[in-house]
Order: structure tokens, then C-alpha cells, then sequence
């Protein structure tokens, strides 16, 4: 056998090292302030070369509208060919076929692999196996590291810096993953939380733990309504149906918060509402004709941020 059938079937059998995006944590403050300048840079320079000749892998084993949508768009603005699932039950684990071998198979495919997965830990075991990078579009309760790259976005073209700011995080804390990364990722940044849940949908240990290593200041709070006047960012979300195993403990919280344009009223000129979407009924359509409404535009800012995320993440730029 000659060195490079031998250099080839290792390739097959080994995942080549790369630099995947499975959490916020694997990016710095520095990383984070960098890609926040690269999303600036293709909202306003769109490169349609730039992924010629790249197959991008979009496997979707969870439903999802924006951050599917959005990294396809992304994709195909920079040139690049899509490949994959928006539904698994299309592929062939409805036959059985495990994650390893699935994304072992499509790694041999793809440039890059973008995942969804219901199951927290699935991308990090993914990357473990993959010869392409992963990047995380969400794993289960865990983490939704390119959502919470838009927010920073969001957050830095609304107030013009990402320092000292004053954030309300509302709803579903105890399963919402876009809370957990912004935590992790805010905490670099000198912010205040406030943390506005029910009491069966409070932040997880493990987040408040981040913001006291970071000796940072936080409220945990029931009332909404306390919250707003004090905060430069109001961050809502949906109660998730779909992660609670108990159907009697959903229809308890399930319209804990719902936020309405006269409770506005009074709120800091700089406030922007936030919503990583889909939204249910916590936030009212009369909220939507207030310029401190944000969350459209919050959409479409991730199409930028994903095309910043795919450049880097392939070291085009």
C-alpha cells in the first residue's frame, strides 16, 4: 500500500482538526469583537465568490424557520451550494442510522457542516467525529452560539457599544438556549442582568455561576414590569412548548409574560426590544409600530452575522 492510499484512508477513518463553532465560549472577547466587524463588513460589501466551489451542509434534525432560512441566504449571497435536511424525518436516521455515521458520511460531502439537533451535546459530539468544521445552530436547552453572535449584532448597532449595559433576559430562562450564550457572552462585557422568569423557569445554575466568576451585578425578578424602566436591552422569549416533559407545567407559565406597547411607556430613550423569534403571543402586535421594536430588524442582521461566521469558520477572512 503506497503513503497515499495510506494518507487517503486515514482521512476516512480520522476527522481532520478544525475549528468548529459549538459554543460561545469558543470564541474570545477579542474573536467576538472581530466577527461583529466582519458581519459590518458584508452588510455593506457582499461577496458573491466568495464561497465558489463550497458545499455547505445544512442538516436540520429540529424544525426551524429563521436560523435555517437565514444561514441558507447567507450561503447562497456568498456563493456557496447547499446540501442536506430540514426535516430528519428524511434522512436516514428513520432508518436507525446513528449521529456518528451520519455526519461521518456527510463530512466526507461538505465544506462545512451547519446542525441542528434536539439532543444537548449532539454538536459537540459531531465535531468530535466530523472531518469539516460544525457549526452549532442549536443543541437542544444547551446553546445557540450563532444567535447569540447576532444579538451581539443587534445589541452593538443599537447602542453603539457592547460595554456596561443594563440587560433584561424574560421567560423561558431555564430552557432557553439564546439566553444561556448571551449570559456567557455579555459577561465579557461588564453587563448587568436582569433575569425575569417564573420560578419554575429560572436561569440555570450554571449561567449564574458565569456571571458571578465575572463579579458582575444580577437581578433575579418575577415582575416585568420592574425590569423595564432599568434596562438598555429588553430581551424577550417564548415559553417552549416542545422542551417540557410535563404538559401540566407548561399551561402554568405558558402566558407568564406578555409584553404590551404602553408598558414602554417611561422606558429609557436607547431601549430596544429584542426576540430571537418565533414569538407566541409575549409580545403583542402593538408593540411592532414602536421604534423601540427591534426584533425584525434583529432577523435580518443574522444573515450578515452568518455570512461572517462562514467566512471565518472556512478562514476565508
Amino acid at each position: 500500500m503506497t503513503k497515499a492510499t495510506i494518507f487517503r484512508w486515514s482521512l476516512f477513518f480520522y476527522p481532520i482538526m478544525n475549528k468548529s463553532l459549538i459554543s460561545i465560549t469558543d470564541y474570545s472577547k477579542e474573536e467576538l469583537l472581530q466577527l461583529i466587524d466582519l458581519a459590518y463588513y458584508f452588510e455593506s460589501h457582499p461577496e458573491p465568490e466568495l464561497l465558489k466551489n463550497k458545499i455547505i451542509a445544512s442538516l436540520f434534525f429540529e424544525p426551524s424557520t429563521r436560523t435555517r432560512l437565514s444561514f441558507e441566504t447567507a450561503i447562497q449571497r456568498l456563493g456557496g451550494r447547499i446540501i442536506g435536511f430540514a426535516d430528519a424525518s428524511v434522512s436516514s436516521t428513520q432508518k436507525g442510522e446513528s449521529l456518528r455515521d451520519t455526519i461521518m458520511t456527510i463530512s466526507l460531502y461538505a465544506d462545512l457542516i451547519v446542525m441542528r439537533h434536539p439532543i444537548e451535546g449532539a454538536a459537540r459530539f459531531a465535531s468530535e467525529v466530523s472531518r469539516v468544521p460544525i457549526i452549532n445552530a442549536g443543541d437542544g436547552a444547551n446553546q445557540h452560539p450563532t444567535q447569540c453572535m447576532l444579538d451581539l449584532f443587534s445589541i452593538k448597532k443599537t447602542q453603539g457599544t457592547l460595554e456596561n449595559l443594563k440587560i433584561a433576559l424574560v421567560g423561558d430562562l431555564k430552557y432557553g438556549r439564546t439566553t444561556h450564550s448571551l449570559v456567557q457572552a455579555m459577561s465579557n462585557f461588564n453587563a448587568t442582568f436582569y433575569l425575569v422568569s417564573p420560578e419554575e423557569l429560572r436561569m440555570p445554575a450554571s449561567s449564574i455561576q458565569t456571571i458571578k466568576d465575572h463579579n458582575l451585578k444580577y437581578y433575579e425578578m418575577k415582575n416585568l414590569e420592574d425590569a423595564i424602566p432599568e434596562v438598555d436591552i429588553l430581551y424577550m422569549t417564548r415559553i417552549q412548548r416542545e422542551r417540557f416533559a410535563d404538559p401540566l407545567e407548561y399551561e402554568r407559565v405558558k402566558n407568564s409574560y406578555i409584553l404590551h406597547n404602553h408598558m414602554l411607556d417611561g422606558s429609557k430613550d436607547n431601549l430596544k426590544v429584542l426576540h430571537p423569534l418565533p414569538r407566541v403571543n409575549e409580545i403583542n402586535i402593538d408593540v411592532d409600530k414602536n421604534p423601540k421594536a427591534y426584533y425584525f430588524q434583529q432577523a435580518l442582521n443574522g444573515v450578515y452575522m452568518r455570512e461572517a461566521l462562514l467566512a471565518h469558520t472556512l478562514g476565508l477572512k
